[in-house]
């Protein structure tokens, strides 16, 4: 019985790890005065009728602090590529050839503010889903058969330092983006 609640801990911090990665990968992606790959690797464009992230259209690569340079592959694919930029970044891409070129122009006061408030609501939402994540195991401890209130006792206060340790990973990862924006 003592596997059964060895599982159920496992598969909930392997859960809960996914969530923590998940929040570190949409912070990444949240402009700062920096440029950063991951600002355009995963937006979709439009090739060849299948919607296909920027990273496997071209190299992408970051010349100067406030430029992202997209060196694209096919040379069909850089006007849909531009499209998509202008759509989710709302920025004019410069092009010449086959090379793309994004200047990031420096944020103002209150649109640092703004991306602190949306780093504040996903790290918000991060934690809700490791909660429920350590609800659903709670609940999976309780409901075991034969194993002895201590036991499941002792699991669940192994299942609270689990779920601690995330949110307080989930805690880290925005103070960090929270001061690398504010940071002017």
């Amino acid at each position: 019985m003592v596997q059964e609640i060895e599982e159920i801990l496992k598969e909930t911090d392997k859960d809960m790890r996914k969530s923590v990665e998940h929040f570190r990968g949409e912070v990444a992606g949240i402009r700062t005065g920096r440029a950063s790959s991951a600002l355009v690797e995963e937006i979709k464009v439009d090739y060849y009728g299948s919607k296909v992230p920027i990273k496997q259209l071209g190299t992408i690569s970051i010349p100067e602090p406030a430029q992202i340079m997209i060196q694209v592959w096919d040379a069909n694919a850089v006007p849909a590529i531009e499209k998509a930029i202008q759509e989710e970044l709302n920025l004019v891409p410069n092009t010449q050839g086959n090379i793309i070129r994004i200047n990031l122009p420096p944020l103002t006061e209150e649109r640092r503010k703004e991306l602190v408030r949306m780093v504040h609501k996903l790290a918000e939402e991060a934690r809700i889903a490791v909660r429920n994540l350590r609800r659903d195991a709670k609940e999976m401890i309780e409901d075991l058969e034969g194993v002895s209130e201590d036991e499941k006792k002792r699991a669940l206060e192994k299942l609270q330092k689990i779920t601690d340790a995330h949110i307080e990973e989930i805690n880290k990862i925005m103070s960090a983006k929270e001061e690398e924006i504010m940071t002017v």
